[in-house]
Order: structure tokens, then sequence, then C-alpha cells
């Protein structure tokens, strides 16, 4: 007979490993060698013995303290069958029969429901859909209607989504009773357990068609080009969603249909730069504005407005027109328009406007420049 190996290299680990660490060595190689996953294997089934072994000893503290001291020797020679016969090393070790049940994703039956599969039967909503579409910036700033077109799956009008051939119906399907479930006993080292797969033959829904519609071959659902509208509220940004209820893929077994997402898209705008509801725009004047003061025409999305610059306006001056902005998307107030001012030097003068600033320039005084004159006395502070 051979030898047996160390159970912690069996389990892939180092001497000394902590309990979380047998643990999760243990549910990996369970996993791995499973005879559910390995059928018919008859190596896979001895590893698996091997490290349920393993870890019987393992994950009990005063197993471990003998085999950690003495080896095999320490222990039962008989391994994991003197603690009750089969794997009663699972005792008291915090892994049970539900860690089973879960590491195989309820692949058993029969242990008070906890390891039934969700019947494929059951009603299922369909098929979320997504659909991108582009809009104008003033659209996205007071709403809009669009017509959309759409390829999606719809029920067939031929046999109401049912699938079959007008004037028949589906039968109970006869391997699985129309359950959608087929079940088989297994042999297991945990002993005798009950293995639920879905029906091949139904596919899970219980029922078989014998003479499918001729429109959608059985399906209960064809692919058509639909339209839609959709009403884009005001507000919207892009990439804004838009979700419309009901108006996706048909859902299965009688469950609901699935949803249509609309994502937009929105054109920047010439004028306007947009952050949230409010809005900001830039308006060049010329320097006479700027000094002495003027009535200027600002633009808005809701037309034009004037606006009394006052004297003295420097460059880059802000403005705020209060609820000129974009409406916010959840509540009536409107956001605000920030109107930058920048001054625009002339850059084409005949020789009358040359001169003419020329003697402005003469005439105005760095008394008269706030900034300049104070720039002036810190040059004269810094070389004094």
């Amino acid at each position: 007979m051979a030898e047996k190996r160390d159970y912690y290299e069996v389990l892939g680990l180092k001497k000394g490993a902590s309990d979380d660490e047998i643990k999760k060595a243990f549910r990996k190689m369970a996993m791995k060698y499973h005879p559910d996953k390995n059928p018919g294997d008859k190596e896979a089934e001895e590893k698996f013995k091997e490290v349920n072994e393993a870890y019987s000893v393992l994950s009990d503290p005063d197993k471990k303290s003998k085999y950690d001291r003495f080896g095999h020797a320490g222990v039962d020679p008989n391994g994991f069958g003197g603690a009750g016969g089969g794997f009663g090393g699972f005792g008291g070790s915090g892994f049970g029969f539900d860690d089973i049940f879960d590491m195989f994703g309820g692949a058993f039956s029969g242990f008070g429901g906890g390891g039934q599969q969700r019947r494929a039967n059951s009603p299922r909503k369909g098929k979320d859909l997504q659909k991108a579409i582009t809009i104008t910036f003033e659209e996205a700033a007071f709403g809009t209607k669009k017509t959309i077109e759409l390829s999606k799956y719809v029920a067939c009008g031929t046999c109401k989504g049912e699938g079959t051939k007008p004037g028949t119906s589906k039968k109970t399907c006869p391997k699985c009773g129309g359950t959608g479930q087929v079940s088989q006993m297994q042999r297991t080292p945990f002993g005798q357990f009950q293995s639920v797969t879905t029906c091949d033959q139904c596919g899970g829904a219980g029922q078989v068609i014998e003479e499918p519609c001729p429109d959608c071959k059985g399906t209960g659902r064809v692919r058509k080009n639909v339209t839609i509208t959709v009403d884009i509220p005001a507000g919207v940004d892009n990439e804004s969603v838009i979700p419309i209820r009901g108006q996706g893929e048909p859902g299965y077994n009688g469950g609901p249909a699935g949803d249509l997402y609309i994502v937009l898209n929105v054109k920047p705008h010439k004028m306007f730069r947009r952050q949230g509801a409010d809005l900001y725009l830039e308006i060049p004047i010329s320097f006479d504005q700027a000094a002495l003061g003027a009535e200027i025409i600002v633009p808005t999305l809701d037309g034009k407005v004037s606006y009394k610059v006052p004297a003295g306006t420097q460059p880059g001056t802000t403005f705020r027109l209060r609820e000129k902005g974009i409406k916010y998307l959840k509540r009536e107030a409107k956001g605000d328009l920030y109107v930058k001012v920048n001054l625009e030097v002339p850059t084409k003068l005949n020789h009358k406007q040359k001169k003419a600033i020329e003697d402005m320039g003469n005439t105005v005084t760095e008394e008269c420049y706030q900034k300049k004159s104070g720039f002036a006395e810190k040059i004269k502070e810094l070389f004094s």
C-alpha cells in the first residue's frame, strides 16, 4: 500500500497554515476533484478522498495538534474513519453541508431545499435595450419629442408569443413531466445524493412544441423595426439616460418585457458653454465701452436682453444674469448666465484714428489708471 502523503502537501499548504488558509485550500481542491466535475475519473475520485481525509484531520484542532507533533502516527490509523465514519471530520470544523451546497452552486437536492436550483421555466424579464440619439443644445435646454426607429424582438403576432402553430398548444414534456428538471441518484464520498439538472428535451420550460409556429419557428418572437416616441424633458445633459419601461424585448414564460434606455448625445453650442444648469458666455467690448460704460446686447437662450456695462469695467470682468441659464431637470428653477467681457483692441486704424488715440494717451495720465498707477508705485518701492 502506497505511503500516505503529507496532509499539508495534499492541500498545497505549508506546515503551520491557519484555519482560514486550510479551509480555503480545501474548497479549491474539493472543487477541482469533485466527482460531479470529473465523472468516471477514478484518479480524481481518489484525490478527492485524499483531500477530504487531509481536511478532516487539519480542520480538527485536536487532530491537527497531534498531526503537527507526530505526523500520521499521531492520528487515528484509519484516518477520518474513527471520527464517526464517512466524513465526520466536518463536525465542529466550521465547514458543513451548507458550504458544500454553496461551493457547487446548489447541485444537490433533498436537504431542506438548500440545494434546489432556480426553476428554468419560471417567469423571467426580457432583455433590456439601449439606443443612443443626438439632440441639439436647444432641445436639451427646452425639452422635445423624438421619434426613433428600433430593430428588436417582439412577440410573434401569429402565435401571440406562444411559439405554437395557430390552433395547437404546447404539450407537457414527456421526459421531465412538466417540471423542467430531471434528477438522478449519484453515489459520492458524502453518501448518496440526488443530482438535479435542467431537462435537455424542453430546455427547462416543462413543455414542448410539437407543431411550431411557421413565422417564429417556435421561438414566440420575431425581429421587427418598431417606431417609438421619446419625451425628452427640459434640462437633460450630455450622456443623460431616459428609461422607457416595457419597451425592451419580450419576457420569458410570462415574465415582464425588458426596458429601453435612451442615451443622449447633446451637440455643443456655438456661443454658450454649459456647466450643470449654468451657462457661460464671452462678449467682446471696445475700449470706449469699457471706459465710459455702455448698454450692450447680450444673447440668451430665451432671446436678446440689454445689459448696462458700468464705466471703468476691466477686461475679464464677469457679470451674472440670474435665471438666464437652463432649467434644472427636477425642479422649476433655472440656472444663471455668466457673461465675461473681453476688451478688444483695434488692429486696423487709419492715420486720424491713430492720432486720436495718441492725443488721448497724452491726456489720460497714470493716475487715471488704478492698476497702472499701483504697479508704478510697486516699481518705485522695488528700486528705491
